[in-house]
């Protein structure tokens, strides 16, 4: 056990000094350098931001338990994102840029009208502290009480070992964005970001290397013989992610959270010209074909260990296999990325919160005449109350039965879609009016909440997702058809701030990844 603190302690306090020491001459005081990172973000560091904000405990946890159920159907979830990550380099980011965007909800004024932006950042603001950052919390704090035993060493029941290990890491998390802005956050992101994909690759390597006695392509063929029909990507009808829901509402889905969600594309945002922002989305779409090695491969190893006898558990399942295979000395490192995978989405999503809420909220609707400083000064109270509300709130998404990914997802579409449907509608239609995003966004929400969560209708909540999208689009026409025919379709061409000459090699990439992606689902969707 003192060896795995002591490498804990270290890897966590490398990350933390080495942060300290490339941002400590950033000027913090100014909107650009606080919220964008001083606009000076390379592809490299953007790529590892994005995948560690983007993957967490509730990936290695929620996703790693639902392949241990239900094998590697869930994989539609990543591999996909390289498509998405495909547009919003080629068409999205290119705009965003050139307009000059601090935050998404901006976009949205410009297009619309300031309502929209105000509903959608308020929207927004809620969606962080309800959905991702209580199951974040709660993924990390699962995972590093059962590598430290966090609740023995303490002398306290579990649930309360929990409770404490949600407020260490919520503290800190909350150190790193409030304190350190997005150039804090991405650049201890890159170096956990690394570390996971390592880390991560080790677990399922060193299993295999196990159970093949020493050859893993041998302990991957006894895992397959084992279990063959966990390796099939194309989901039955009625599985946890039917085939068929890759054609409805997961391509928006997607779209919304590579394209349009102010977590992610704030890197983007804060990249020093465009062709490192589309390196570092074409980069993070490499890297997210080989995240399933990661997150979905150890649940159907995990699966092999321990059968049937976890079903009831299988949030549980990863953190008991990392516990099997690791050596000692490696589980302290593992558990100080597990930390840093908590902390990166942690202090990524206060990050964005605090630039939302003080660039769409603060300075349109409480203090117009605030200062660079002041806004910095609001953003960062924002993200204190934000970090104590989802503290307090991530115990309570305890023993979801589908699992923490696929509720995690569930709750996502609450908000997701509707502003994906305003957003599409802004960027492909010149006759879509402000009145008429108003009302998709409320009643696209009001839909899907009560299809899902009060009647819970026996329909997968993927296709709701695509159901609810075509009712938004429906409802946009009509409202524009026929009511009021004020349309802001011509979106202010601002002065670009960085420069916009796209990366040659963009094209070439997003052909190579469309062709990965095809492949994987002919080599395995016949099994």
């Amino acid at each position: 056990m003192n060896l795995t603190v002591l490498s804990f302690v270290g890897f966590t306090l490398f990350v933390a000094i080495y942060a300290w020491l490339k941002t400590r001459k950033e000027n913090l005081d100014s909107e650009d350098g606080y919220f964008l990172g001083g606009r000076s973000l390379t592809g490299v560091v953007i790529a590892g931001s994005m995948i560690m904000t983007n993957i967490s405990t509730e990936h290695l946890v929620g996703m790693n338990g639902s392949s241990y159920k239900n094998g590697f159907v869930i994989v539609a979830w990543e591999v996909t994102s390289a498509l998405a990550l495909i547009v919003a380099a080629l068409y999205f980011v290119p705009r965003y840029l050139k307009m000059g965007l601090t935050t998404i909800p901006q976009y949205l004024e410009n297009r619309f009208d300031a309502g929209i932006r105000s509903m959608v950042a308020f929207f927004l603001l809620v969606s962080f502290a309800i959905t991702l950052l209580p199951i974040v919390l709660y993924t990390g704090a699962i995972n590093l009480e059962s590598l430290f035993n966090v609740s023995e060493v303490l002398g306290v029941s579990q649930e309360q070992g929990l409770w404490y290990t949600v407020l260490a890491v919520g503290g800190l998390g909350s150190i790193y964005a409030i304190f350190g802005g997005l150039k804090a956050v991405a650049v201890s992101d890159t170096i956990n970001g690394y570390g996971l994909l390592l880390a991560g690759l080790m677990v399922p390597l060193i299993a295999l290397f196990m159970i093949g006695d020493g050859n893993p392509l041998t302990g991957m063929e006894k895992v397959f013989e084992h279990s063959p029909e966990k390796f099939n990507v194309v989901g039955a009808k009625d599985s946890v992610l039917p085939f068929s829901t890759l054609f409805t509402g997961l391509i928006i889905n997607q779209l919304y959270f590579w394209c349009m969600n102010q977590t992610i594309v704030q890197r983007a945002l804060g990249a020093k010209n465009l062709k490192e922002a589309q390196k570092g989305l074409l980069y993070t779409g490499v890297l997210k074909l080989l995240v399933p090695f990661i997150i979905v491969l150890p649940g159907v190893i995990g699966y092999y260990y321990f059968g049937d006898s976890m079903y009831d558990q299988q949030d549980m399942v990863y953190p008991e296999l990392v516990k099997k295979v690791l050596p000692v000395g490696l589980t302290g490192v593992f558990a100080a990325v597990i930390m840093g995978a908590v902390l990166s989405t942690f202090n990524s999503v206060l990050n964005s919160a605090s630039t939302i809420f003080s660039i769409d909220i603060y300075k349109r609707l409480i203090k117009p005449s605030a200062s660079s400083s002041h806004l910095v000064k609001a953003g960062k109270l924002s993200a204190t109350v934000l970090a104590i509300t989802s503290i307090l709130a991530a115990p309570m998404v305890a023993n979801a039965p589908e699992g923490l990914f696929q509720l995690l997802q569930q709750l996502n579409g609450i908000f997701f879609i509707p502003i994906a449907s305003i957003m599409l509608a802004g960027f492909f239609t010149k006759w879509v009016t402000p009145l008429a995003a108003k009302v998709a966004l409320v009643t696209g929400l009001a839909f899907y909440v009560l299809t899902t969560f009060i009647l819970a209708i026996d329909i997968h909540f993927v296709h709701i997702w695509g159901i609810e999208f075509v009712l938004n689009v429906l409802i946009m026409f009509l409202v524009s058809h026929f009511g009021p025919k004020v349309v802001r379709s011509n979106v202010p061409s601002l002065e670009s701030i960085i420069p916009t000459t796209r990366w040659k090699h963009a094209r070439l990439l997003s052909a190579i990844l469309v062709i990965i992606t095809v492949v994987i689902y002919i080599l395995l969707g016949n099994i």
